[in-house]
């Protein structure tokens, strides 16, 4: 079960001087219109500093906000927190096992529970806000190439008919398909760079016309698929390798806009890029630091219902939001 992705290298923080010039530049960036229109590129509140404490974080690696929202995040430790959109822990606890690796996927459920993709235990876990596990509702477990078994789940979404996706990474890279039910329907892609293929696709979204987005983070570039009959087809691709406005470098979370944008987190980049849903550059921000508005390998996004945008700056071990 060997990821084939290869990790960005890991980015030594800048001096003061080059903190100082970046900041000069994402000024001169902002006047180019190359930081959304209105954005000033700071935070107007981060949440959490590394521990292991209530508020605290080591590495976190996904993040969502529910109806009531209430934010829930889960880090290195295999912990899960759910806490206010200021930051006021709510409840916290851990998943069953970590010694073979943490969760990579946090989704809520058109019923409002708590689905975990436990990545390295080959299954989506289900959970109460409050933490309550829901066992009978758990899927998978066993490790298995066949349909209808995981590899490594990365996350999970459900459309408006009850459907659920399921993307994997490893040895397979594809999206398997289930009913409301929990019946296996189909699956796509596999490992490649070709349209429809995978390289780790890391994380899901569904539209307002059922449609699946994929960031397929080692290739760069983002997919989406009409998948609501018995095949996927796919609609649109866009996005390159690079680190221009408009590339992307290893983009591990998408969020569909309230304003009908795409904000995308890229891992390599160490920032947030902001498009039209046709793949076109609207505005970027971020740079690699730990300053407030720098990011450090970012691995999570999630909107609150007031529109502000949740950061998870996982190797800053916080989170940042801005108001857009």
């Amino acid at each position: 079960m060997l990821n084939r992705c290869p990790q960005p290298k890991r980015h030594i923080r800048p001096s003061s001087a080059i903190v100082l010039v970046w900041g000069l530049l994402l000024g001169a960036l902002n006047g180019m219109g190359c930081v959304p229109q209105g954005h000033p590129g700071q935070p107007d509140h981060i949440i959490g500093s590394r521990g292991i404490g209530e508020g605290r974080f080591q590495k976190p690696r996904a993040i969502a906000i529910d109806d009531e929202d209430r934010l829930f995040v889960v880090d290195m430790t295999g912990r899960i927190q759910v806490m206010t959109l200021d930051g006021e822990s709510l409840a916290l606890w851990r998943t069953p096992e970590i010694y073979q690796g943490k969760p990579t996927g946090l989704t809520i459920s058109p019923e409002g529970n708590l689905m975990v993709a436990d990545t390295h235990y080959h299954r989506i876990l289900y959970y109460r806000p409050d933490g309550t596990p829901l066992e009978d509702q758990t899927l998978g477990g066993t490790y298995g190439l066949e349909p209808g078994k995981f590899g490594l789940v990365t996350d999970i979404v459900i459309d408006s008919k009850g459907n659920r996706y399921i993307s994997e990474y490893g040895e397979l890279d594809r999206i398997q398909k289930f009913s409301a039910e929990g019946e296996f329907l189909f699956q796509w892609g596999g490992s490649g760079t070709e349209l429809g293929q995978f390289e780790r696709p890391n994380n899901l979204a569904i539209d307002q016309n059922d449609h699946l987005w994929v960031v397929d983070a080692c290739n760069h570039r983002v997919q989406v698929f009409d998948a609501k009959g018995d095949e996927a087809k796919l609609l649109k691709s866009w996005g390159s390798y690079g680190t221009e406005p408009g590339q992307l470098s290893y983009p591990y979370d998408l969020v569909l806009g309230q304003d009908g944008s795409v904000y995308i987190a890229e891992y390599g980049n160490h920032r947030v890029q902001k498009f039209t849903r046709d793949g076109e550059v609207l505005g970027t921000w971020g740079t690699n630091g730990k300053e407030p508005g720098q990011l450090y390998q970012p691995w999570g996004l999630a909107q609150d219902s007031e529109g502000r945008l949740y950061v998870l700056d996982s190797y800053n071990h916080r989170i940042q939001r801005f108001r857009l």
